[in-house]
């Protein structure tokens, strides 16, 4: 899968990813660090990545709408330490089936995972 990490997520989670077969980049490493979040977004679709945030304004499922994207996951733990952010999301891509994720809007929390797909 081809994954773009936001620059709120620790870096090494993009070294990780990697390891598991991942094509991953990172904002910081496209040097958009520090964008609106419109060119963040922008990049991201526009070379076909899944985007991986915690930023809650690419939360709106009425904006990223699920088959209008090439994939979102959006973090949402109770204490996302970098630690705590590595290690679930890690788990989620040794765990879960996430090359069905393209297209969709993906929530995560400590314990849940919520997937909206294209209808």
């Amino acid at each position: 899968m081809k994954i773009k990490l936001d620059e709120n997520l620790p870096f090494r989670l993009a070294d990780s990813l990697r390891r598991l077969g991942h094509e991953t980049d990172t904002v910081p490493q496209e040097g958009i660090g520090g964008a609106d979040d419109s060119s963040v977004w922008e990049a991201a679709q526009t070379a076909s990545r899944f985007f991986i945030t915690q930023d809650m304004d690419f939360s709106d499922i009425r904006y990223f709408t699920p088959g209008s994207h090439s994939g979102i996951l959006l973090v949402r733990l109770r204490q996302p330490g970098r630690n705590a952010l590595v290690q679930r999301i890690s788990s989620l891509f040794e765990d879960e089936d996430v090359e069905r994720w393209s297209g969709c809007f993906v929530v995560v929390t400590d314990h849940k995972i919520r997937i909206r797909s294209p209808r």
